[in-house]
């Protein structure tokens, strides 16, 4: 039993345990190496001797150990100590999204739209890198103190073939896809549907389908029409309740294609919540509701029983408590299906009876004007010679005003711009003549032109904050926010780095923000510094995008690398690290034994006929003492100007020669040179 104070690797201490489920313990730790609180799962000791079970517990370090995502909990590391198998994940500090509706009831629209992008951003991170996660959930989805959302438990993910996913693990039974539940191939639309029925449930507190056992919940994700949202959520806007509708179809191919399709949307919900622009897939024989065979129901109910444990043990944080005992019997809806339809009916007849009522009401009342009796009596007014009767300009640029006023024989001048909610920049919004009043011809109208929305300010103190909480700040005060990515080595991955307009500056209601997130530190690939001076070593790093670190001179003697030179660096030649990092050098202390000295030219002619440039690299190769020794004595970009190249060498007493090779791009040139050394 692992307790508070205890090391794994002699990396990781225990501090507390945070979290427990049917295979493994959450504890927090501390990364003492990179001095970072971290989460660590560790298994749990009855399974650490199946091999089976610890295949399964690594599978999610396998699955998300290079996604590298905002809304994604990243994993750090995974071991082994004397038997303890663990994972090293993000700390995340907050609740489950299952918790935070608990507490709620149900979350607002705003909520549920701005929670389930950043679900989406994560889960498209993951397809990109063809990974499904064949369990969203809300119990897999984690809400930090910040406000951030993201997505953690890949336990059954597993990466995907150019034949998707074959699941022989279902997950969570509230939540799975149709063809999850009939054992066939699970597929990025799989996650869609599960993160629709995740949105349901945000809306209204619950699960769409629920039921006695998992055999009767897993029907009605197959059979069962998905609940009418609207029933439950009376005010929810149209275009939400497509997206769900649409995530939630049956047949997949109906479903949303990616997520990037389904985060555009969800977006554009937030601007015209009731539009009508969500693209609904025309039914097809595959979007029809089915009925399952007793065969089909009886393998559905075996492959559950077989792996209801399995699926269990997968939720190494908390298990749903929603998988009861199966019941053989399933209820039959018939009777649910004509009750409703007569309610429909009785509603309907209801209605024609009250609309035929008012009609006769009206009729008698005089309550209806023939169109007669309702004529302006302007209509009607005789208008002087030379004059004309003033027409409504409000809503027209002033081109079109002008156009519309010429045909009436009138005059139009441009007064003041005024700032307008209601119209929008560059049209009329006020004119100094009301429509249908009598004026001469060859007056001038006077228009106001609409400069739009009241003057806003861009939010102060907006770098360094989440994405999300920008977007967020941004549309609090009506202004739309358009992301863009950037490498910094000063703001978190994740974070704002600017925006444009900066902080402080003027704009209109509506007006789109460019926000730029970073996108962490910027690679770059350590160069070679071997033989080189201190010098040399700091100028190589420096037009690399690197720096000089610590700087020390070997206690021991070297026979190849002369005094002064780099003899060793701490990040090897090709390796990729962030822009900005140290890399630490050893300098050579000189050369005992290594008194002789040899003379190489290598001439343009030694190399390849077609040699334009390239990375040469000149190796050394000697016997010291029995042993083969090999020694880099040249490596950098070159030209066909740079040769001939003349090398002075350096050999040990015991060598009297040696042979020397050489390499363009990696590639050995044929041939090799001799050099005879002899003695100063």
């Amino acid at each position: 039993m692992l307790r508070a104070g205890i090391f794994l690797s002699d990396r990781y201490e225990i501090i507390e345990r945070i979290g427990s489920g049917g295979m493994a313990d959450v504890f927090k730790g501390k990364d003492h190496k990179l001095n970072r609180f971290v989460a660590i799962k560790v298994m749990k000791q009855e399974y650490k001797g199946d091999k089976e079970f610890v295949s399964k517990f690594r599978v999610e370090a396998q699955a998300a150990a290079g996604l590298t995502h905002p809304n994604i909990v990243s994993i750090y590391d995974v071991g082994e100590d004397n038997g303890c198998y663990y994972i090293v994940m993000e700390l995340v500090e907050g609740i489950t999204l299952k918790r935070y509706i608990e507490k709620k009831g149900r979350l607002t629209v705003k909520e549920t739209i701005t929670i389930a992008t950043q679900i989406c951003m994560g889960i498209e991170a993951a397809h990109n890198n063809h990974i499904i996660h064949r369990d969203i959930k809300p119990q897999n989805i984690l809400i930090s103190k910040d406000g951030k959302v993201k997505v953690t438990d890949f336990g059954i993910a597993k990466a995907a073939t150019s034949n998707t996913i074959n699941s022989s693990v279902m997950g969570s039974v509230h939540y799975t896809s149709p063809e999850q539940a009939k054992g066939k191939y699970s597929t990025e639309k799989s996650d869609i549907y599960s993160l629709g029925v995740t949105m349901y449930e945000m809306l209204t507190g619950k699960p769409p389908y629920d039921g006695d056992s998992t055999v009767a919940i897993a029907v009605q994700h197959i059979q069962e029409s998905f609940p009418d949202i609207r029933e439950e959520v009376m005010d929810i806007p149209y275009s939400l309740e497509k997206i769900i509708e649409k995530c939630t179809m049956k047949s997949a191919d109906r479903r949303y294609p990616n997520m990037g399709e389904l985060i555009a949307d969800l977006k554009q919900s937030l601007l015209t919540p009731d539009a009508d622009f969500v693209k609904m897939a025309r039914p097809g024989s595959e979007g029809t509701t089915i009925r399952m065979t007793d065969k089909q129901l009886h393998e559905m109910k075996e492959q559950l029983r077989q792996n209801k444990a399995a699926s269990d043990r997968e939720d190494a944080f908390e298990g749903d408590g929603d998988e009861a005992d199966e019941d053989e019997s399933l209820n039959p809806t018939l009777e649910k299906v004509l009750t409703s339809l007569g309610i429909v009916a009785a509603i309907l007849v209801v209605g024609i009876a009250i609309f035929a009522g008012y009609r006769l009401w009206s009729s008698v009342s005089g309550k209806e004007k023939t169109p007669e009796a309702t004529e302006s009596p302007k209509a009607t007014e005789q208008i002087p010679k030379d004059h004309v009767r003033m027409i409504s300009l409000q809503g027209k640029t002033y081109e079109e005003a002008k156009k519309a006023l010429q045909e009436i024989q009138l005059g139009i001048e441009e007064g003041e711009k005024v700032n307008s909610d209601q119209y929008a920049k560059g049209l009329i919004v006020q004119q100094s003549v009301e429509e249908g009043t009598i004026i001469k011809t060859h007056e001038k109208i006077i228009v106001s032109v609409s400069k739009g929305a009241g003057a806003l300010t861009v939010p102060t103190d907006l770098v360094g904050k989440s994405q999300a909480e920008v977007l967020n700040l941004l549309e609090e005060i009506d202004l739309k926010g358009e992301v863009v990515s950037d490498y910094s080595n000063s703001v978190e991955m994740g974070n704002v780095i600017s925006v444009e307009p900066e902080s402080g500056t003027e704009v209109n209601k509506g007006d789109t923000i460019k926000v730029t997130v970073s996108r962490g530190k910027k690679k770059v690939s350590v160069p070679s510094l071997l033989g080189k001076s201190q010098e040399e070593a700091e100028a190589e790093l420096n037009a690399s995008g690197l720096r000089l670190g610590n700087v020390t001179t070997s206690e021991k003697l070297s026979e190849t690398v002369a005094a002064g030179r780099v003899m060793s660096q701490n990040y090897s030649s090709g390796m990729t690290v962030e822009h900005g990092t140290a890399v630490d050098i050893v300098l050579s202390k000189g050369m005992e034994e290594a008194i002789w000295k040899g003379t190489l030219e290598i001439q343009k002619t030694d190399l390849p006929e077609d040699f334009q440039s390239g990375m040469v690299k000149v190796e050394l190769i000697q016997v010291v003492n029995g042993e083969q020794k090999t020694t880099v004595v040249q490596e950098r970009q070159m030209t066909g100007s740079d040769f001939p190249l003349k090398l002075q060498l350096t050999g040990a007493k015991s060598v009297a020669s040696g042979r020397v090779l050489i390499y363009i791009d990696n590639k050995k040139v044929d041939g090799e040179h001799s050099v005879v050394f002899t003695e100063e």
